[in-house]
């Protein structure tokens, strides 16, 4: 086992996202998932997977149908269905930089309902006064 590659118990975790191959079960499904992860923790090309863990021509394609699937995402998503279950979920850990989420130009014409246009409006002018009432108090 490499630096890195997952330990039994996080490979417990992992194993049964992992599709099954279409003959049967893959025989080296956890060193193909532990070659997709060294390649993205080092960021190298994939031809410079080491060859402990096989052709660099598997890896990818192991990685190729994985994305395709949807395995990742399902991977992520139980993960952390894994970990609120455990309580090991921490909120505060979670941001969002705003200089980054920004829309995208095709949302400049969003059409929105007219009442609910107005509730928002309501909401907003409402909002204001209040921020503006709170200034006037210091």
């Amino acid at each position: 086992m490499a630096r890195g590659d997952l330990s039994d118990a996080e490979w417990e975790l992992v194993e049964p996202f992992l599709p099954v191959g279409e003959r049967g079960p893959v025989p080296d499904l956890r060193r193909l998932f532990n070659a997709v992860m060294w390649r993205f923790r080092t960021g190298c090309p994939w031809r410079d997977v080491p060859q402990e863990y096989g052709s660099w021509s598997t890896v990818y394609g192991a990685f190729q149908r994985w994305a395709v699937a949807g395995t990742f995402q399902t991977l992520m998503e139980g993960m952390i269905a894994e970990a609120a279950a455990r309580g090991q979920v921490d909120l505060d850990l979670v941001s969002v930089d705003s200089t980054v989420a920004r829309a995208h130009h095709h949302a400049a014409g969003m059409a929105v309902d007219p009442e609910l246009l107005d509730e928002l409006e309501k909401a907003v002018t409402e909002e204001k006064g209040i921020l503006e009432r709170d200034k006037a108090y210091r």
